[in-house]
């Protein structure tokens, strides 16, 4: 009797179904007039008034490179990666280091917002994708704002 109990309770601790978490930590941002996010398993850290070198003979939307640490990153524009015009930068401007399948590079982006959850069974195709290279997806939030996802294997992948 004794064995049948203990065997029971060992039924009774293991779940029949791994539950599999679909939300993932966040960082959201502002580039232009869209709010995009990417995972923070990619954020290496978010950096201000840092000295680009600018480099010839680069598509428009590569700044430059800069020095961090001794690690030298290329430094992408992100709103004119997207097709959009440059626009000034400003004191809220920003750039977020980013490591994606060990691929380092800097986003510049015109404002950084916070830090949050967004489940992924949420998260729905972007219409005309095509268009939107960098992409991969958006999700509505409670307050009706659209946040957009950043597509990071397309942009570790771009040959810079």
């Amino acid at each position: 009797m004794a064995e049948q109990a203990t065997l029971n309770e060992e039924i009774l601790e293991t779940p029949d179904t791994e539950e599999v978490s679909t939300v993932e930590r966040c960082l959201t941002f502002k580039s232009g007039d869209l709010i995009l996010y990417i995972s923070t398993k990619h954020v290496i850290e978010i950096i201000n008034n840092h000295s680009i070198t600018t480099l010839p003979l680069v598509p428009p939307y590569i700044k430059g490179i800069i020095n961090l640490r001794g690690q030298i990153l290329p430094v992408v524009d992100i709103q004119m990666r997207m097709g959009k015009s440059e626009t000034e930068y400003r004191n809220e401007t920003c750039i977020i280091v980013l490591d994606i399948d060990s691929v380092s590079l800097g986003i510049i982006v015109d404002s950084v917002r916070q830090v949050i959850d967004i489940d992924l069974k949420n998260v729905r195709p972007i219409p005309l994708k095509r268009q939107q290279k960098l992409l991969d997806g958006m999700v509505t939030m409670e307050d009706g704002s659209v946040f957009m996802s950043v597509d990071c294997q397309a942009l570790a992948k771009a040959q810079y």
